[in-house]
């Protein structure tokens, strides 16, 4: 049962979790929260902040056989187009476009990219219509409707995740992590698994949710867009994903902020929705609320000026290992 299926929800299966990065449980609670997006459940979830490393995650969890319910069918991911979004689509379109390629400067003629967590495939359809004809553009998921969806667009993309897929060891020269890693329940083994799947001097560039964004500071009792309550398992800083990259043994090449309107504008509406204010009001803040984006989307890019932008964009190279003579 979902929350599409317009029945009465009763509560997820849960599980324990610990801090992917330092593997032990040391925190302080800093968040309780509900599913506000989707009402997927009635219950209530706890955000804890590790005291070693300032990881923040979810403990306890949604168990693995949760997450066909947490992501309803109307999951935005899922169906990322034009006929529903509108507007914001098409500047969304040329917005990633432009990022995206800049991420595949130097690549080869021949290069192959891998996105992780692809969804319904809208990152790798840029890459197809704006990049070098050459590239070879592979991509997986978790879910079977976004793969549909993928498949819809004309993508090569297969379901599953790196470590139930045979996926041939250094294939790879660029791996796509958009929005995914905090989704993971082991970001850790995910980061290694990459690693092991890009060629030596291949790159993986993380975007995900900024847990030292002044939002996050500011709406961190409850009501910020970030936590994505119960989808977002684990959020970071860019200390902390530096550490957990470093780890998997993979070199920081760039660790930055960038501008993203979407965690404030969720923000907001998640406390108008939470104080009970009527629909009409909280609807104006969401992935179709044109003046709300474009309005934060100025404040943010503010902020991101500063260096507090809303989310992190990392990129990170596998050493290319250089033989000892013997």
């Amino acid at each position: 049962m979902n929350a599409d299926d317009g029945l009465t929800p009763v509560g997820l299966a849960l599980e324990p979790a610990l801090c992917c990065l330092c593997a032990v449980e040391d925190v302080d609670p800093i968040a309780v929260g509900e599913d506000f997006e989707y009402r997927t459940g009635p219950d209530s979830f706890l955000a804890v902040r590790c005291r070693r490393c300032q990881m923040v995650y979810l403990n306890p969890r949604p168990a693995l056989s949760a997450m066909g319910r947490i992501y309803p069918n109307s999951y935005h991911a899922f169906q990322f187009d034009a006929a529903e979004f509108g507007l914001v689509y098409r500047i969304r379109r040329r917005l990633e476009a432009r990022r995206l390629l800049k991420w595949c400067r130097g690549l080869p003629a021949n290069a192959r990219i891998l996105d992780v967590g692809c969804g319904d495939g809208f990152h790798l359809s840029l890459l197809r219509d704006y990049g070098s004809k050459y590239w070879t553009l592979d991509g997986i998921d978790a879910d079977e409707r976004a793969i549909r969806a993928g498949h819809a667009r004309g993508l090569d993309v297969r379901q599953g995740t790196l470590d139930t897929l045979d996926i041939p060891r250094e294939t790879y020269d660029l791996v796509l992590l958009i929005m995914t890693i905090e989704h993971v329940p082991d970001p850790k083994a995910l980061i290694v698994a990459i690693r092991n799947c890009l060629k030596p001097g291949g790159r993986v560039i993380v975007v995900t949710d900024n847990a030292a964004s002044p939002d996050a500071w500011l709406f961190r009792g409850r009501h910020w867009g970030g936590y994505h309550f119960p989808r977002h398992l684990y959020l970071f800083s860019s200390q902390n994903l530096t550490g957990l990259a470093r780890v998997a043994g993979l070199t920081p090449v760039r660790v930055r902020s960038a501008m993203s309107p979407v965690n404030w504008v969720y923000s907001i509406r998640n406390l108008l929705d939470d104080w009970g204010f009527p629909k009409w009001c909280v609807n104006r803040f969401s992935l179709k609320g044109i003046v709300a984006l474009a309005t934060f989307t100025v404040w943010d890019g503010f902020l991101n000026l500063l260096g507090y932008g809303d989310i992190l964009q990392a990129v990170f190279e596998r050493p290319v290992e250089t033989q000892v003579q013997p």
